[in-house]
Formats: structure tokens, sequence, C-alpha cells
């Protein structure tokens, strides 16, 4: 299949590692270029080094409301485009619903929500018609034990995915809601290392999925270059699980 990723241009946050990471390798191995944002210089350095010319990067927390513009600023200087995004940002702390401190519930809006929404607002500045994939979480529909914040938060922004498909779908944009389950990034290793038994969480999350394993970071990219490419042109305001089967709702 011929995804028509060719140099086509994309701005991919929390780049440096994880899911963001497999994206981007996704979306240069299928001929794209990206433009890198994530809190660590040397590492993006390193990987705008591997990927040769089909990268620049942009250093910085994406707490800072001046960042998603200055990377759709990069990714345009440096190629002369911006075709979207997949935006991916930090995990919430966890907690049950009367856990949480204030504060903390405010810092999650401030990490977790406003990055995506400024992500989004930045590359439709530069493209009123572009192809964006926000990463969430199968918290987006269905409630995860202990993760209060993620429950509240996912599925507002799952909503504005599907608002937002309706309002570039007629000029051509697309919007899609990633949700992937349990992968194996250095989030999943930590939540994982905070258990009083990690060898028994991990098991215990193995089981609790149909392929009886955690996925690999790759099989995320894959599916996120996909989604992002010509290939995926009718698919729009949709929430896709990558969680080896693991979501229990249709």
């Amino acid at each position: 299949m011929q995804l028509g990723l060719t140099d086509k241009v994309f701005v991919v946050t929390a780049a440096s590692s994880g899911l963001g990471l497999a994206a981007a390798r996704s979306l240069v191995d299928e001929g794209a270029r990206v433009c890198l944002v994530a809190r660590r210089e040397q590492v993006l350095d390193d990987l705008v080094a591997r990927f040769g010319g089909r990268a620049v990067r942009v250093a910085g927390d994406l707490t800072d409301p001046g960042l998603p513009q200055q990377a759709v600023d990069v990714a345009a200087e440096a190629f002369g485009r911006v075709d979207g995004a997949l935006v991916s940002v930090g995990g919430p702390p966890r907690g049950g619903v009367l856990d949480n401190t204030d504060d903390e519930w405010l810092a999650a809006f401030g990490s977790v929500f406003l990055p995506a929404l400024r992500t989004v607002r930045a590359v439709m500045a530069a493209n009123p018609a572009p192809a964006i994939a926000l990463v969430l979480s199968t918290s987006a529909k269905v409630p995860l034990a202990t993760m209060a914040i993620s429950n509240g938060l996912r599925p507002g922004l799952a909503m504005l995915v599907k608002q937002l498909a309706d309002e570039i779908g007629p000029a051509g944009g697309r919007a899609v809601g990633l949700m992937p389950g349990s992968i194996l990034t250095e989030r999943i290793r930590f939540l994982h290392d905070q258990a009083p038994d990690p060898a028994a969480a991990r098991a215990a999350a193995e089981a609790a999925i149909p392929l009886r394993r955690l996925g690999d970071p790759a099989e995320f990219g894959r599916v996120a270059a996909f989604v992002l490419s010509e290939a995926a042109s009718y698919l729009s305001g949709c929430m896709l699980p990558v969680d080896g089967g693991a979501l229990r709702a249709v």
C-alpha cells in the first residue's frame, strides 16, 4: 500500500521517546518530514542526526504556551509547509476520584489538555485542512482504575477531536483520536514500577489483554503513520484503539 506521505510535513510532540518517537520513526520511514518536539535537547539532536535531512527539532516543554507555534514555525521554515501533527502529551498522576488535589487537577489540565489544544490551534493557523491525530487513552471511553484525572480529561479531548473533525472536514481536513492501551513505553514501565510488585503488575496487565502481551511502540507508530496518511483519507472524527483488543467498549 502506498501511504502518500512522501515529503509531507508533520509536527510530532513528545517525540524523544515512547509513542511520539515511534510515530516519528514510522513517518520518516514512509518518506515524511518531521519537526520533533520534546524536552530532552540532546536526545532530539541525536534523532535529527539519525533522521538526516528529514527532521528538525524544537526543545522545550509543551506547558510553555508559545512552544506549539514555535514548532509549527520551525517546520514551515525548514520544509516549506505543514501538513498536520501527531499530538502526544504527558500522563497525569494516579489517584481515585477524591484523592487528587486541586493543584494536581489544574496542573494536569495545563500539561495534558491545553498543550493539545494549543498545538492544534498552531497547526490550523498554518494549514486550514490538516491531518491531526491526538494520542489519548482508552480512558476516553472506559475509566481506568486509580486514574481519575486521565478519566476526567481524555474524554473531553476526544469530544474536541469529534468537533474538530466536523469543523475542518468541509475543507478536507481530518482529525482522529488514537487510544493506546498497555504499550511498553517508559511511561508504562514507570507505572508498573510504582506497584508493590512490578513484575506482578506487568503480568496482570498482560493477562487482561486478549493478545496476552504488551504492545511494542512500533506497532503504535505504524498505526499513527497510516492515520495521518492519504491512505486513510476517509478516516475522521473517530477514536481508534491500539490496545491488543483490551478495550471492552464497542
